[in-house]
């Protein structure tokens, strides 16, 4: 979440009135993230989330991104529920950019990472993968790893600034796990369907130790389930210092076993989907790094963390999962 566009007094009051949700109380910016630009709206009624999409997001692809957070909550999933204005539109213009409002979560994101947390955010995963089976309609992974060389690319003219060989070594490892991806040459497929592709601890809320929900959509998409357990892992599975916890991966591993039993193929490739998916943040976060506005209100987040992960997971390519 972040701010690029504000959203004055009266643009805020005209377009509330299109809903029934009451009149506006309060609106205030959320800082975090780095892809549309988010508020915390508090109205006489109740508190709720306005998103206006911005930058990577396809004004083509909202529809299915809401319709998905809808199927999903319907089915039990604790995740937002987009609110329909009076004539049934999830999905309206505010301030030159289309615009949402979902229901607010309550609870807070996790700040202190522990096993327990863990094997909750496996179990809610693995729900989540199994709920989402029934909502037919696909979305690729823009982000996939046909997207990573020219993020890549991108950056080559200034990634070594965070890091002398950044670029080089990222070159190096792509090399070696675009080849071994699930799908590509003679390489299995894997089981697939919709995926939350972005579930960091910042997008999964907690109340007194209990998982309490799944926010942030936006990257969701169609994909093999084992890429959105390597991506989780990657967010949650580290320390402070960015290394490895086995025991966090473990208990996340087992707990969506638990609910949705791995396949054979997917247990093999699971290491090189973790590589990859630590390439993908690695890039996005350079990306970023590189071309977001000094004066958007954004938290930028330092690539460096996932290169660590990228490091780790690439010594061990080839081998079992290390957890």
């Amino acid at each position: 979440m972040a701010v690029y566009t504000e959203v004055p007094d009266d643009a805020l009051a005209a377009f509330l009135e299109g809903y029934d949700i009451g009149r506006p109380i309060a609106c205030h910016g959320i800082a975090e993230g780095v892809e549309n630009s988010n508020f915390l709206l508090k109205t006489t009624e109740a508190t709720f989330i306005l998103t206006l999409y911005e930058r990577r997001v396809n004004p083509d692809e909202l529809p299915w991104f809401l319709g998905l957070m809808q199927y999903l909550a319907a089915r039990g999933l604790s995740c937002p529920l987009p609110v329909a204005d009076r004539h049934g539109r999830t999905l309206r213009e505010l301030c030159g950019r289309f615009a949402a409002i979902t229901t607010f979560l309550p609870g807070r994101g996790a700040v202190a990472v522990d096993v327990d947390m863990c094997a909750q955010v496996g179990t809610a995963m693995a729900r989540l993968h199994l709920l989402g089976e029934g909502f037919v309609a696909e979305r690729p992974n823009s982000m996939g790893p046909q997207a990573w060389a020219g993020l890549l690319d991108a950056c080559r003219a200034r990634g070594d600034e965070l890091r002398p060989g950044l670029v080089r070594d990222v070159d190096a490892v792509l090399a070696r796990v675009l080849p071994a991806w699930p799908g590509v040459g003679n390489n299995p497929t894997l089981p697939r369907g919709q995926i939350h592709a972005d579930l960091f601890p910042d997008n999964v809320f907690f109340r007194d130790g209990v998982l309490s929900g799944i926010i942030d959509f936006y990257f969701a998409c169609t994909d093999w389930y084992a890429y959105d357990l390597a991506i989780t892992i990657n967010a949650w599975c580290f320390d402070a210092d960015h290394r490895f916890v086995p025991a966090r991966a473990a208990a996340m591993i087992a707990a969506y076993r638990h609910v949705r039993p791995l396949e054979v193929a997917e247990d093999a490739a699971l290491t090189t989907l973790a590589t990859g998916a630590a390439i993908r943040f690695t890039l996005t976060r350079l990306y970023d790094w590189i071309n977001t506005p000094p004066d958007a209100l954004v938290t930028r987040k330092n690539p460096l963390d996932y290169l660590a992960r990228m490091e780790f997971f690439a010594a061990h390519l080839g081998q079992e999962f290390p957890a």
